[in-house]
């Protein structure tokens, strides 16, 4: 097999669709490596066949179960790589025996194969999914640990600094870890102090998007007490499968009918309000969201998933997309009726990459998911933050504060709800507005001609997958 490259991404579909990218990158421009990907048992669903139908290039493996997973009940991500650990051991032993394996590349919910590989004396670099700006804030993770006793939740509104970064408050440090007390907290603790021990860490960023924070973290300021590891900013990587599935199935082969709905609006009109795989509402703040779209009187489109079984204003917890529930039990008594000459609700799933790539769309009401963020940069169109979970409040912190790319959104401090007078005031000000508007639609613009850019022949990210690519072919 020769010179081979093995990637062991996370069970979560994004992850391994952005581990996936980062795979064929690697054979694309450096075909000298064969790559393996290794998917654990709990990836099974979420790696649908038409996830890696494009990937005929890339040789997946998959991990048998783990007893050990069976048998407990609540498992967080970092737990299920945990339990695999010994069959992944099995698996790089016999990959290596095979092949001549010049390194392992691992998510960071994957932490617990750094011990693994370290002990077969595989070099070992994490792939760190989201952009350099959540990567600085876990890198000092170990920095703030040790500089108070308290949980991030308990300091509230208190400012935490982190190098790179705009100032942020304390609760919006990344969800995992606002409560030390938590098993993910120690988790990502130990992640990011092997983070800092690895071979390297690869970001799926460019220089021209966040070069002030990939430049403090390799100058060492995120991590003061001990040396950093290499820094690689190979993306932005997009999922280059734009009819991607969303959760297994058959390869959709007829056009989505929103795009067909698209195809017939002006151009740049439409605002795309999308929330990821995982966001949800309550049906009260789906009801002022559904107000403020009409209040805004600017057309759009809009992906709306039932809300979760709990009160709260926004949640990230269980499915229910799958019932016969029609939303428009949702939205205000005639809200669809009334604005169905300019508006479009779509139940759950739309194909994203497809939809922000359309010349109708020309702006996006997003979480601040990274995948989310970079497609949109990628496509040239503007943002409004609203997030929800995981690190997209650090995200929300780079795109408004600190690039102006996105316009805020005001939020109550206690469950995060959104007013219909906030949410149609900042869509019409991104849409149309001449002041902040119209800043950020020309940042994006300005900042999708560097993803370009960096993504050529010869621009940064190539430069830097040519500088971990050495080190590989050295061994």
């Amino acid at each position: 097999m020769g010179e081979t490259i093995v990637l062991y991404p996370s069970h979560l579909r994004g992850h391994i669709v952005s581990m996936l990218e980062l795979g064929r990158l690697i054979l694309k421009r450096h075909p000298r490596f064969s790559v393996i990907v290794i998917l654990s048992s709990a990836s099974a669903a979420a790696a649908a066949p038409t996830l890696v139908a494009n990937s005929s290039s890339i040789t997946v493996l998959h991990l048998p179960p783990s007893t050990a997973a069976a048998a407990e009940d609540k498992q967080t991500h970092f737990d299920l790589a945990r339990h695999d650990a010994s069959n992944l051991r099995l698996a790089l032993a016999a990959i290596a025996a095979a092949a001549d394996l010049r390194a392992l590349i691992i998510d960071v919910f994957s932490d617990a194969a750094f011990p693994v590989a370290a002990a077969l004396g595989v070099p070992t670099y994490y792939y760190f999914t989201s952009g350099a700006a959540a990567l600085a804030a876990f890198l000092h993770l170990p920095t703030l640990h040790g500089s108070t006793t308290k949980s991030f939740k308990d300091l509230g509104d208190e400012t935490v600094n982190i190098p790179g970064l705009p100032p942020i408050k304390a609760s919006d440090m990344p969800w995992d870890v606002l409560d030390r007390s938590w098993r993910m907290y120690d988790y990502f603790l130990d992640a990011c102090r092997n983070m800092s021990s690895s071979s390297g860490i690869i970001v799926n960023t460019c220089e021209s998007l966040e070069s002030r924070i990939i430049r403090v973290i390799k100058e060492g300021l995120c991590v003061p007490d001990r040396p950093t590891a290499p820094i690689f900013a190979v993306g932005p990587l997009v999922e280059s499968k734009v009819d991607g599935d969303e959760g297994g199935g058959d390869k959709r082969e007829r056009r989505h009918e929103c795009l067909s709905w698209l195809d017939s609006q002006p151009s740049r009109s439409v605002v795309f309000l999308c929330f990821g795989s995982e966001g949800r509402f309550s049906a009260a703040q789906l009801k002022e969201m559904a107000s403020g779209l009409e209040r805004s009187g600017v057309r759009f489109l809009w992906v709306v998933r039932p809300p979760p079984q709990d009160a709260s204003a926004k949640s990230t917890s269980g499915s229910n997309d799958g019932d016969d529930t029609s939303i428009e039990k949702f939205m205000p008594e005639g809200f669809l009726e009334r604005t169905r000459e300019r508006g479009m609700v779509v139940k759950s799933w739309a194909p994203q990459i497809q939809v922000l790539s359309h010349g109708s769309v020309g702006g996006f009401v997003t979480h601040c998911g990274w995948n989310s963020t970079i497609e949109a940069v990628h496509a040239g169109v503007p943002l409004v933050a609203w997030p929800l979970y995981a690190e997209q409040k650090v995200n929300r912190a780079f795109l408004v504060e600190d690039t102006a790319l996105a316009l805020p959104l005001s939020m109550s401090n206690e469950d995060g709800f959104v007013s219909a007078d906030e949410l149609a005031k900042r869509v019409a000000e991104l849409m149309v507005g001449s002041g902040e508007g119209k800043v950020v639609r020309e940042r994006v613009l300005a900042a999708r001609d560097g993803v370009v850019e960096a993504l050529s022949d010869g621009g940064s990210s190539q430069i830097s997958l040519a500088a971990v690519a050495a080190l590989w072919k050295r061994g």
